[in-house]
């Protein structure tokens, strides 16, 4: 038997509370630039600013990326093309069901923790959501995966998966 390999990457899209907080980190930047003028003891602050703000808009360059090998699922942020931070990791083993995000057997899934590593984008078509159980605890995740992903999960457990 041959491994089932997929792979993807998804671009995170820009939302308000992205630009909220750039326009927030450009503000404070001038504004210690004009508080350096008037204190010169504070020369160095518009300096840190800058730091700051390339650093945390770096933070704010985020693609995800899905990986999918014989069951195991792992989603990794990828943060400016540089720096990667596991996200999260599950089974087929330990799955309720994958659906697409507006399927009506998600209704039996409302209440527990939710975890969005999608590009941000309402209108796109291939938005999933899986459902993860482990020790008493359900896990969703909204991700965006191609058909290639969804036909590996259901090779593996073909009553768990509903397909637009």
């Amino acid at each position: 038997m041959s491994d089932f390999y997929a792979e993807q990457l998804i671009k995170k899209r820009t939302d308000g509370k992205d630009i909220m907080k750039k326009t927030v980190l450009i503000a404070l930047t001038v504004i210690s630039f004009f508080a350096a003028f008037l204190f010169p003891l504070l020369m160095l602050l518009p300096v840190i600013m800058i730091v700051v703000d390339v650093f945390l808009f770096r933070k704010l360059d985020v693609e995800y990326e899905y990986i999918y090998i014989n069951g195991d699922l792992d989603i990794d942020k990828i943060m400016h093309k540089e720096k990667r931070k596991h996200m999260f990791s599950a089974n087929v083993k330990d799955m309720e069901i994958l659906a697409p995000e507006n399927a009506f057997q998600l209704k039996d899934f409302r209440e527990s923790k939710f975890y969005d590593y999608s590009s941000g984008n309402p209108e796109s078509r291939n938005r999933y959501i899986l459902v993860i159980s482990r020790s008493g605890e359900i896990t969703k995740v909204l991700f965006e995966p191609k058909e290639e992903l969804i036909e590996g999960v259901y090779l593996l457990a073909p009553r768990k998966v509903i397909r637009k």
